[in-house]
This record gives C-alpha cells, sequence and structure tokens, in this order.
C-alpha cells in the first residue's frame, strides 16, 4: 500500500464507520481520508466532530445509490481505496420496507464497484494492473444464517443463507463484489463481523436501546424468551481489523471478524441491568423489574458465532476487551454524554448538519 492515499469511506457517520474514520485520520496522517454519508437516522456528525477539522479529512453528503454522483466523487478525488460501510443495517427495518434495502444494499454497492472499476481501469486483461488499489466491502455474518450445533461457527467457507431482507441484501451485494473480482479483477477484500457494540451506537439496537431505556425507567423488550445468542464485539476492536485487512489482507479473501463472546440476549440484559444499577446507585435488582417480554420478530436467527481465527493467524489481530469491560466501558459513555443521547433520540442530531455544512 502506498504511504499516501486517498480513501474513500462509505457510511462513515455511522456508528462502526465513525470509529473507522476516526481511526484513519488519527493514525494516517499521510492519507487523505473522504467520509461520504447520506446522514439518514444512523448517519450523525456528532459522532465525529472531534475530528472534523482534520487537515486529512473531507466530509460528503450524498447517496450512494446516484451512480452519476459516485461516479463524479471518483474524479473529483482519484481514490486509491475504498472502504464500504454503508448499509441499510437493522433487521426490523428490513421487515417493513425490504424495498429500500434492496436500493441502498445491492444498487449502492453495485455502483461504487462500477465507479472503481472505471476509475481504476480494471478489465479482464489486466488482473495486475490495480496491485495498489483495494475495494474493501464491510459485511454482517448475518449472511450466513444461523446456527443449531452449539459446536459449530461461521467460517468463511460457510455457505450463504440469508433469512431476513437485510441479510438477503448483504448477501447479494457480497456475491456482487466477489463477481467483479472474478470478473473484472477489481483489487476486494471482503469482512463479516458479528454484532458490534460500544459508543455512538444510534439507540434502536439491542445494548442501546436498554441503556436508555434504564436510564429512563422505561421497560426493556425483550424478543421471544431472550434465548437467542449472538456474538459481540467491541466496536473500536472491529475498527482495528478493518485497520488490518485493509493494509495487509489478501485480494479476493474473505475475512470473519468476531469477539469470541457469545451470550444469550436475556443474559446480557441481565448483565446490562446490573452494571446500570451500580453506574445509577440503585438498589441491585432494580432495572431487572423493567424487563418485558414481547412477541418474537419473523424470521428471528436463534444463533450467530464467528470463529475468526483466519484473521488472528493471518493478520495476527486479536479482541482487546473482555466483554464486561467493554459493556462497562459502553454504559459510562452513555451515561458521560447524555446530550448526545437526547438529540439522537429526539432528533436534534440532524441540526447539526444544518449548522456546521450549510
Amino acid at each position: 500500500m502506498e504511504s499516501n492515499q486517498t480513501i474513500l469511506i462509505t457510511g462513515g457517520a455511522g456508528f462502526i464507520g465513525s470509529h473507522v474514520v476516526r481511526l484513519f485520520v488519527t493514525k494516517y496522517p499521510n492519507y487523505q481520508i473522504v467520509n461520504l454519508d447520506k446522514l439518514t437516522y444512523a448517519g450523525n456528525l456528532e459522532n465525529l466532530t472531534d475530528i472534523e477539522k482534520s487537515p486529512n479529512y473531507t466530509f460528503e453528503h450524498g447517496d450512494i445509490t446516484d451512480a452519476i454522483y459516485i461516479d463524479s466523487l471518483f474524479k473529483k478525488y482519484d481514490f486509491d481505496g475504498v472502504i464500504h460501510l454503508a448499509a441499510e443495517s437493522h433487521v426490523d427495518r428490513s421487515i417493513t420496507n425490504p424495498m429500500e434495502f434492496v436500493m441502498t444494499n445491492v444498487i449502492g454497492t453495485a455502483n461504487l464497484l462500477n465507479a472503481a472499476k472505471t476509475a481504476w481501469d480494471c478489465s479482464m486483461k489486466t488482473p495486475d494492473r490495480n496491485g495498489e488499489k483495494r475495494f474493501y466491502h464491510v459485511s454482517t455474518d448475518e449472511v450466513y444464517g444461523e446456527l443449531h450445533n452449539p459446536d459449530e461457527f461461521f467460517l468463511e467457507t460457510t455457505s450463504y443463507d440469508p433469512r431476513s431482507p437485510y441479510s438477503a441484501s448483504k448477501a447479494s451485494s457480497d456475491h456482487f463484489v466477489r463477481a467483479y473480482y472474478n470478473t473484472y479483477k477489481l483489487p476486494v477484500v471482503i469482512s463479516n463481523c458479528s454484532n458490534n457494540y460500544g459508543p455512538n451506537h444510534f439507540p434502536e439496537k439491542l445494548i442501546p436501546l436498554m441503556i436508555n431505556n434504564i436510564m429512563h425507567n422505561r421497560p426493556l423488550p425483550v424478543y421471544g424468551k431472550g434465548e437467542n445468542v449472538r456474538d459481540w464485539l467491541f466496536v473500536k476492536d472491529h475498527a482495528r481489523a478493518i485497520d488490518e485487512i485493509y493494509h495487509n489482507g489478501r485480494n479476493g479473501e474473505t475475512y470473519n471478524i468476531g469477539g469470541f463472546n457469545e451470550w444469550k440476549n436475556i443474559d446480557l440484559v441481565h448483565l446490562l441491568c446490573k452494571i446500570m444499577d451500580e453506574k445509577l446507585d440503585r438498589p441491585e435488582g432494580t432495572s431487572v423489574k423493567l424487563i418485558t417480554y414481547v412477541t418474537d420478530r419473523a424470521g428471528h436467527d436463534l444463533r450467530y458465532a464467528i470463529d475468526a481465527n483466519k484473521l488472528m493467524k493471518e493478520l495476527g489481530w486479536e479482541p482487546s476487551l473482555q466483554f464486561e469491560e467493554g459493556l462497562t466501558q459502553t454504559v459510562e459513555w452513555y451515561l458521560a454524554n447524555k446530550e448526545w443521547l437526547q438529540n439522537v433520540t429526539s432528533g436534534d442530531y440532524t441540526k447539526y448538519y444544518d449548522k456546521m455544512y450549510k
């Protein structure tokens, strides 16, 4: 990889994307980082106030489903690399509006692939021409379906079996990325990651939703009996893994990123209740009384679990935090950033763009 690069990071104002942008802006001052985000409900520029004035950072407000606009960005910046995180990602929303997920996750990804192929002059006849370019597609473990055997884990070779409109749209985008590698020799890497948690997470997802509801003594909705199992990874560890894969991963390869950290949803909620009671100086057991079981959602996969040994062995990455430590840090961040949480839940975070960029 070149020492001076211009990298497009899509979805860089979102939860995971903002941590990736921050890491690249601060770790690589010689890189120019262009953050492209549509600023939907999950994109929040308040996530990046600490680095927004950095000389190697630029924000672009745009939509990856606009092919003409995407082509113009590649001409404007002459990107050396793309780290593609922009996606609709909430399963419940995909059940309500699947076509929005098709447009963003499938068509948007295809637009980026086409723009990169054209800009980097990739074709079947020039397989080695773009050794210093890289298209990195960030995906999810949900494309693999669900696991039933407690001793089974998702491998990079696990067959795809998406079970929601969200995971189907991400599976489709993964296939397009591989097709552009095989057909046009576009230099690509893919990663599939387990559930992330940490600061700046939009509070419709499980952990920030529970933290916010406990703070306000609201019911804690748990699907079904809370038996669904997920593997949890601290978001900053995910950003570190993306850094390693972008710079050192092998073209055409897939890398699974996981925390080796499986929890039943109900056990996770109980742990959160315990930590929140301690931090809020409430009697232990106060928050547990808020747990409310609700009707399970359609197509709710029972268990996900990632085997990240390939990433660990090839690139030397490993998770940095034990789960209880990371969860405690996450709770402390939300309690220390109540204004951010208030802005997000009220919708006032959208005013920040108008203030700073209009």
